[in-house]
This record gives structure tokens, C-alpha cells and sequence, in this order.
């Protein structure tokens, strides 16, 4: 017989998925509305953010409740630790996209700057980011939480192209430094986006395996250089 426990546990990680679907929609239409122009597509970016906002609301306060009624421990204690810090970083990647969604709607009133190539790119990056990190939630897989963890260095290695590829477009087009700024402020959204989806990837290890692997490659750069 599942324990109450259990069943509490179970329902809880449905709201959290449930939330994850509303954060990965509102990427993509925040996305895809620079992309083809749409505004109706920021509209929706919008709405989804207020039912982001109320799913925040509602897991933090079953995390509390769990936590004053069952007392859990060890396992159930770190996932329900890790639930809520996952919580906290779905619901700034739906601010992130947000952010997305109000500099394209600033940057379709005027001419592009440039044809979008790196962007698109990033944009599929952070998007199998973001995928790939709920898939290790949801299966309790490791290994698929440490494939993020890899891939956030591509998604900042594309970051850096674009904000040096829009500073050497400026040098000669100044008129549109505007724009150039709003191009980088999106690059800077979708890095955040990528920034949280690593935090989730290490908040899955943690829960599956208690171990913290967070700031694990500076504590490595330092052993080696300490030898």
C-alpha cells in the first residue's frame, strides 16, 4: 500500500511538471514571436507568466506543508529540498521569458539589425536545455542531469559570439546601437534561462545522490592549482 507520503510526494512532482510545460511554452512563444514577428505571441508569453506565478505559489506551500506535517527524512528530505529550489528557478525562467517577450516587442518597431543566425541557434540550445533537464526530474535520471550541466558552456560560447558579433556590427552602423542593445539584452535572457536549467540539473543530482556538484569545476581548478 503506497504511503500517504508517497501519494503527497507524487502529486506534488505533477504540479512542478505541470509548471515546467507552462515555462517551456512560454520560451518557445517568447521565441518564436522575435522570430516571426507576432505579437500575439508576447500576449500569450504574459498570460502564461500569471499561471506561472500561481503554480509558484501553490508547490512552495505543499513543500511546507509536507514538510511541518510528515517530517520526512534522508531521500524524501533532499527531494523535497530540491523541489523547492527547482520551484524557485522554473519561475525565473518564466520572468526570463518574459524579459524575452518585452525586448522582441521592442526590437520589431524598427528595421533588424541583421539577418538572426546565432540566435536561432541559441535559442535551440536553451530550449534542449531546459528539455533535458525536466526529462531527469521526471525519470529520476543522473546521467541526463549531467548532460546539462555540459551543455551550459555552448550556450555561453554562443552568447559571447553574439554580443562580439552585434559590437562589431555597431562600429559601423551606430544608428543602430538600439537595436544592438536589445539583440544582446535577449542573448543575456536566454543565458539566464540556460543559468537556471543547470541549477535544476544539480538540484537532480543532489536529490538522487546527495551529491553537491555545484561550483565543482572552480573547487577542481583550485585542487589542481593547491598541488
Amino acid at each position: 500500500m503506497e504511503r500517504h507520503f508517497d501519494t503527497s510526494l507524487r502529486e506534488l512532482k505533477e504540479q512542478l511538471v505541470t509548471m515546467a510545460g507552462l515555462v517551456e511554452k512560454a520560451i518557445e512563444e517568447a521565441t518564436q514571436g522575435l522570430q516571426s514577428a507576432d505579437v500575439e505571441r508576447f500576449q500569450n508569453v504574459f498570460d502564461l507568466e500569471k499561471k506561472i506565478n500561481q503554480c509558484h505559489i501553490s508547490v512552495d506551500s505543499a513543500c511546507l506543508k509536507l514538510l511541518a506535517l510528515q517530517q520526512p527524512l534522508a531521500a524524501d528530505l533532499r527531494l523535497i529540498f530540491a523541489i523547492i529550489k527547482i520551484n524557485t528557478d522554473l519561475e525565473r525562467m518564466g520572468d526570463q521569458a518574459v524579459n524575452i517577450a518585452r525586448n522582441a516587442q521592442e526590437y520589431i518597431k524598427a528595421a533588424p539589425l541583421k539577418p538572426l543566425v546565432d540566435l536561432p541557434i541559441m535559442f535551440q540550445e536553451v530550449r534542449q536545455m531546459v528539455g533535458i533537464t525536466l526529462d531527469s526530474f521526471v525519470k529520476n535520471n543522473e546521467p541526463l542531469a549531467r548532460e546539462v550541466l555540459k551543455r551550459d558552456d555552448r550556450v555561453d560560447a554562443l552568447k559571447n559570439k553574439i554580443f562580439k558579433d552585434v559590437l562589431e556590427h555597431l562600429k559601423t552602423h551606430s544608428a543602430q546601437v538600439e537595436q544592438g542593445l536589445t539583440l544582446i539584452l535577449i542573448a543575456r535572457n536566454l543565458e539566464r534561462i540556460g543559468d537556471h536549467a543547470t541549477n535544476i540539473a544539480e538540484d537532480v543530482i543532489f536529490a538522487l545522490k546527495g551529491e553537491d556538484v555545484r561550483h565543482s569545476a572552480q573547487v577542481s581548478t583550485i585542487k589542481s592549482a593547491l598541488k
